[in-house]
């Protein structure tokens, strides 16, 4: 099985993050429908807690 490295999860935290960045600018731009809004922003969640579960964050030990 493949390794996931630091970098994997970050870019996975990048693009949840501007999905949900570019599905509020588009709802406040035009008319979306509520299930085009909930996907995006329910994917944009998804990679999200994706990135969060498979990442190795880990805080500074002393």
């Amino acid at each position: 099985m493949e390794r996931i490295t630091k970098r994997k999860p970050l870019i996975l935290m990048s693009i949840g993050l501007f999905v949900i960045a570019s599905s509020q600018i588009l709802s406040h731009l035009m008319e979306l429908p509520d299930l085009v809004n909930g996907s995006l922003f329910g994917i944009g969640i998804g990679l999200l807690l994706t990135s969060l579960i498979f990442g190795n964050f880990k805080t500074a030990q002393s």
